[in-house]
């Protein structure tokens, strides 16, 4: 088996070198002037001064990085590289050169974790790794790590055996590099910080941490977000004494004391490493659930005893008491794997593995089985998809799955257990393999598949902390291969390609070829995305373990509907870590958009009123994608909503501090306009002019018309892939003739009928009698969830404002004449003093408002309402927009409708009177949408037969009708 091939003079790796050795450019070191001392300790390496600033400067100015990441006074400098381009690499390299040009040879790498540690130590230790650089720079590595140790009584205490060899090795015999490696649980040691050793060191210190400082060594410290400065750690740190510190990190993190970066010397971003083809691509499927999404168990309290838990399900609250060794399938049926194991008055475990804790939630559709199979079959199948694509080429690559998983026993102690992680996971890839085998040509890939259905049990293997590596040989060779064994792993000869895990190989552990990460049942950890697909982004090594290039690979990675906004999430992160500025126009109305808006503006029951009302004001399509300027529309109709939207796209903050002005009603203008305003304003209802038998019938005919809309609300996967357009990075939805949804009945059919009666207003045994009439064409058993019910809501709706008035009447009643408050009074009626301009319109002109319009400022929403307000016609008393959502007509469905302006119109001759209500579409009549002409037609339906004691016309003015024409006409009627 051939070792991995380190490519040399990787670009990136090399201009990243580059800039830290031009700091030290014209820069000496010294040696110590004791002798001893001189050959334990690495030389001085002074820079300071002008000559430091005017290095440090070239650097950053040749790198394209800003001053504000300059910080002369600190010792730190920091490399920041995106995961998975080869950072460990690149500091081992480091090492080489300020070994070669500076005589270094005592280096310091501190990584956060153990799991990062054993990484790195065996990048470090690999015969490959030294091979490299000795061809290289004929040079070798010792490594000395530090580790704890157990206190001996009655024994004289010595300091760390790693600390003692790293401090005392004579660098002037032999030509090496020493690297003492640390973890930040043993820097906070008693072990490090203990001061009062029995044997010194160097016959002077009695402390660790004064033996390291006294020899200045360089100090690397891995992923630089995990230790904070002026935390303990870092204090800890600081003790080392180095003479530089040299911070490697795809995050860095910033805080109210503490800028992100010192002296920030290169910078690969997420967008770069990503355009740049040294990544995998990323590819999402996301196994989304429409009903699931409203079901939540919240543990309210536990005693020790009893643990006491409540059941939402769409609103539905229930309350629910368990035990230890309880099912959870008490709670919910799709969590009967569940149980509960461990419990005490501050927290319980689940069978998973699980821990929840007073007021933890979690979603009961994550542990579906029909979704975690869904997922797990449709990584299998496209695992063989590539395998057969990446094992039948000329140079041959292996691909790898990883599945994380909370189901451990299931896995472990599944083995011919019917219904098992592990039974259902060899029944499907024996399924794969044997269609494989029927149609392989290829000898070789042939062979490996043969090979693998003679043996199942050996084509996967897992890791797990649990795992007890003395007591079984076949796990504990599992581990090894899977943990330290990268090349063996990767054998041709090797059939094992499947790897499942918890959570433990989320950091410090890759391996280049992995091509596919499958989450079954969500952890619902806040981690980094980048970190999650990083175990997967590196780029594959080939047969003989060297890194392919030059070809375009992906990452296809899988979450349930708990991260439905996975994709969104990690595109934001690499925007954001990558300071990219992106064009605030998002694709789609998401989730925490509609969520915001929400809580800002109480005027939208839920997201249904909110989506209908954007979609009736040309903002988003039914898809909820953005229109044309849509976005635009959004953030000036709700500005509260555009610092938060901001601040999650780059850093960037687009006028979040440019406040827009309050229009005023001009002087003695509302006065004019107040019997008309009053007017229009009264309260009325829409009275439906039909009987049961004929919602019936209109309830049959809905049923018929969209019969090929019902399809089973369930599990569609939705598949996005990332992209980048120039520096910024978004997704595209992937549709697939794949795609297929599952059916899942979450409501009784009792239940379903009372729901759908109450929201659409029909009597129960009305709805009733239409299924039973239509149920050999629609088997509604299929469909009984909430989801259908909105569908059917809104469809319906939509349905009865589109046959209104032509197939059944409608006529209105005035139910108040307490108006107010308005939009433009108060409680009492009195005028109010200023407005919000978002009310009004969302463009904004500098251009004079025509003499007789009521505010003082242009706010329009199209063209043709500009040319209107600017326009001066003698025969206008006032005129005015009338703001959003101000008058609300209802109409056939549920919706409402608002006209544009209102007139009032008084000439000379003959004092003739007018008041006028118009509707303005900047579009020609033949291109409006059936809805639009419908609630046009509701509009002239009320004011036609309005009493409110005043003459009200409604009209509609088109692209290309001038208001002149317009009030002529209506003056002559």
């Amino acid at each position: 088996m051939a070792g991995f091939n380190f490519e040399r003079g990787l670009p990136h790796q090399l201009e990243a070198i580059d800039s830290i050795m031009k700091v030290f450019h014209d820069v000496k070191a010294t040696k110590l002037q004791n002798k001893m001392m001189a050959n334990l300790s690495n030389p001085l390496i002074k820079c300071g001064g002008n000559d430091f600033i005017v290095n440090l400067d070239k650097v950053q100015k040749h790198n394209g990085i800003d001053k504000k990441h300059r910080n002369k006074n600190s010792n730190i400098f920091d490399i920041s590289m995106e995961t998975g381009t080869g950072k460990t690499y690149t500091y081992a390299k480091m090492m080489f050169e300020l070994h070669k040009n500076l005589k270094i040879s005592k280096f310091i790498v501190i990584v956060p974790t153990l799991s990062i540690k054993a990484g790195t130590i065996n990048f470090l230790e690999a015969k490959a790794t030294k091979e490299h650089f000795r061809q290289e720079y004929g040079t070798d590595i010792k490594t000395y790590i530090v580790e704890s140790k157990k206190a001996k009584k009655n024994k004289k205490e010595y300091m760390p055996q790693a600390v003692r060899d790293f401090v005392e090795v004579n660098t002037s015999v032999g030509n090496k590099i020493h690297i003492l490696i640390i973890n930040a649980g043993m820097i906070n040691s008693e072990t490090m910080l203990k001061d009062n050793y029995t044997i010194n060191l160097i016959d002077k210190y009695s402390s660790p941490y004064e033996a390291i400082s006294a020899i200045n060594p360089i100090t690397i410290v891995d992923e630089p977000h995990k230790f904070a400065k002026g935390k303990v750690t870092w204090t800890n740190i600081e003790k080392f004494g180095s003479q530089w510190i040299y911070r490697y990190g795809a995050t860095f993190e910033e805080s109210k004391t503490t800028k992100k970066h010192d002296n920030l010397l290169y910078n690969l971003s997420a967008v770069d490493a990503f355009n740049n083809d040294l990544v995998k691509g990323i590819t999402t499927y996301v196994e989304d659930f429409n009903d699931g999404q409203n079901s939540l168990v919240t543990l309210i309290s536990l005693d020790g005893v009893e643990a006491n838990f409540e059941l939402n399900i769409n609103g539905v609250k229930t309350r629910h008491k368990l035990a230890k060794k309880d099912s959870m399938s008490l709670i919910h049926n799709e969590m009967r794997d569940l149980s509960i194991t461990e419990m005490n008055k501050s927290k319980l475990v689940l069978s998973n593995g699980v821990e929840m804790k007073p007021k933890s939630k979690i979603n009961p559709y994550s542990y579906s089985q029909s979704i975690q199979d869904k997922m797990m079959q449709r990584a299998i199948k496209k695992h063989f998809e590539l395998e057969k694509q990446l094992l039948t080429r000329e140079s041959k690559i292996k691909p790898l799955t990883l599945f994380f998983i909370d189901d451990i026993e299931g896995y472990r102690d599944g083995h011919n257990i019917a219904g098992s992680l592990k039974t259902k996971f060899e029944s499907m890839i024996k399924v794969e393999i044997e269609a494989l085998l029927k149609i392989e040509t290829k000898h070789f890939y042939r062979e490996y598949l043969k090979k693998s259905l003679a043996d199942l049990s050996i084509t996967h293997g897992g890791y797990f902390s649990k795992d007890n590596t003395g007591s079984d040989e076949k796990v504990e060779k599992e581990i090894n291969e899977i943990l330290h064994d990268k090349e063996s792993l990767l054998s041709l000869k090797n059939t094992r390609r499947f790897i499942f895990s918890k959570w433990t190989l989320r950091e410090g552990w890759d391996n280049p070829n992995v091509f596919q990460i499958c989450k079954l049942r969500s952890s619902g950890s806040t981690t980094s995305k980048l970190q999650e697909v990083g175990r997967g982004l590196r780029l594959p090594v080939n047969e003989y373990m060297s890194r392919v290039k030059g070809e375009k690979f992906d990452l296809h990675y899988y979450v349930d509907f708990t991260e439905r906004e996975f994709t969104q999430t990690l595109i934001d992160e690499i925007n954001n870590k990558s300071d990219v500025k992106v064009l605030d126009k998002p694709i789609k109305l998401n989730e925490l958009l509609i969520e915001k808006i929400l809580k800002e503006y109480d005027q939208y029951k839920d997201d249904d009123a909110l989506c209908e009302y954007l979609v009736e004001n040309g903002i988003i399509s039914f898809s909820q994608k953005f229109k044309e300027d849509g976005y635009d529309k959004l953030k000036d109709l709700f500005p509260k909503i555009i610092e938060v939207e901001d601040g999650i796209k780059g850093g960037k903050v687009k006028n979040a501090n440019d406040v827009k002005k309050k229009v005023n009603f001009r002087a003695g203008k509302y006065e004019q306009l107040k019997e008309l305003w009053e007017a229009i304003n009264q309260k009325v209802v829409l009275e439906y002019k039909i009987n049961e038998d004929k919602f019936q019938e209109l309830l049959k005919d809905y049923f018929l018309e969209n019969l090929s809309k019902f399809k089973p609300q369930g599990i569609l996967t939705k598949t996005q892939k990332v992209e980048f357009d120039g520096s910024e990075a978004f997704y595209r939805d992937i549709e697939s003739l794949e795609d297929e949804i599952l059916p899942v009945v979450t409501m009784t059919y009792k239940a379903f009928l009372i729901e759908l009666a109450t929201i659409i207003n029909i009597n129960l045994n009305t709805i009733h009698k239409v299924l039973v009439e239509l149920k050999e064409k629609l088997n509604i058993n299929q469909y009984l969830n909430i989801q259908t019910i909105r569908s059917i809501k809104s469809g319906f709706n939509k349905f009865l404002l589109d046959n209104a008035i032509s197939d059944f009447e409608v006529g209105y009643n005035t139910i108040s004449n307490n108006i107010h408050p308005t939009k433009f009074t108060d409680e009492k009626g009195n005028a109010k003093i200023n407005f919000n301009p978002s009310d009004l319109g969302v463009y904004h002109s500098e251009d004079r408002v025509g003499k007789n319009y009521l505010f003082d400022q242009l706010y329009y929403d199209s063209y043709l309402e500009k040319q209107n307000i600017e326009g001066n016609i003698t025969a206008v008393t006032v005129f005015t927009k009338i703001p959003k959502n101000s008058i609300k007509i209802p109409v056939a469905g549920g919706g409402t409708y608002s006209p544009d302006f209102a007139y009032v119109i008084e000439t000379d001759e003959g004092k003739k009177s007018l008041n006028l209500i118009v509707e303005t579409k900047d579009k020609d009549k033949r291109s409006l949408f059936l809805d639009e002409e419908k609630k046009i037609e509701h509009a002239q339906l009320l004011f036609n037969s309005s009493s409110t004691g005043i003459d009200i016309q409604f009209k509609t003015q088109f692209n290309g009708e001038l208001m002149t024409s317009i009030i002529k006409e209506a003056l002559e009627v």
